[in-house]
């Protein structure tokens, strides 16, 4: 038997085969290679070439796939993300978070929660509690809509800036006694936006350090956020600040990720 005749005999036959070879195709695209050519692809896959063409213009047809305008070269087209958006959408940000806190919890050592915006304020969704002794809890259920709390300020972060204001005007997010300005909050909500976390460092309370990132859905929306509880005088012990904004951080970013967000980019890790 030819080696062509071995690969065929490999190869799935009749209606099923059609659809398991479209689907073969559209898996051989990935990030390394978002842009592929016909020859490549049938290598990848294992079918002849006059095979892999055919297929990629059908699946053009249904907006699977889309031609580079500049080269016969092909690439992931919307259509494959129109059928996965059913399933994007219906994820709840406590099943997607879940593995992600316990794994947050684990590496750290501290308490980990998830926090959704409500509008006035953020309410803790879900929790990995520290393994400590002592230890801070974030229970399921709180609301926090301090402006010193990490999870408000990285909310307000992504609001708009008149959201923000009627907030504070209206009295719905509580400031500390010695009131910043309008112009320093803003300042502030800025820098979290460049830096991708809010710190709380002794702020609320003063043997408390929290630290909060956002989390995006499918729309690329600030839908919730990823909060760290520590007790301060641990995290100063261990001089552990910075890796915890960096845990944080990567957390939230796999949570958006797994809800189905695009990828954002801070100007600054600074």
């Amino acid at each position: 038997m030819s080696a062509s005749d071995e690969s065929s005999a490999k190869q799935p036959q009749g209606a099923p085969a059609a659809l398991l070879n479209g689907l073969a195709i559209l898996e051989s695209f990935s990030i390394q290679h978002p842009a592929l050519g016909v020859t490549e692809i049938a290598e990848i896959v294992g079918l002849h070439k006059s095979t892999v063409s055919r297929m990629l213009h059908g699946l053009a047809e249904l907006g699977y796939v889309q031609r580079e305008r500049d080269g016969g070269r092909y690439r992931l087209g919307l259509g494959v993300l129109e059928l996965s958006a059913p399933l994007l959408a219906d994820l709840d940000i406590r099943d997607a978070g879940l593995e992600y806190l316990e794994r947050l919890t684990e590496t750290t050592g501290e308490t980990s929660a998830l926090g959704v915006w409500s509008g006035t304020g953020t309410i803790v969704v879900d929790q990995v509690a520290s393994p400590h002794q002592v230890r801070h809890t974030q229970p399921i259920g709180n609301r926090y809509n301090r402006w010193d709390s990490s999870s408000v300020r990285v909310m307000l972060a992504h609001q708009p800036l008149k959201t923000v204001h009627e907030l504070l005007d209206a009295g719905h997010i509580l400031l500390p006694e010695e009131q910043p300005s309008r112009q320093q909050m803003q300042a502030e909500l800025e820098k979290i936006r460049v830096t991708g976390v809010a710190m709380n460092n002794g702020r609320t309370t003063p043997e408390e350090f929290g630290v909060a990132a956002v989390v995006r859905d499918l729309r690329g929306a600030a839908t919730g956020c990823v909060i760290l509880s520590a007790p301060s005088s641990r995290v100063e012990l261990n001089d552990s600040a910075q890796a915890f904004q960096e845990a944080v951080r990567q957390t939230a970013n796999d949570i958006s990720a797994r809800l189905g967000a695009p990828v954002v980019e801070e100007n600054s890790r600074a």
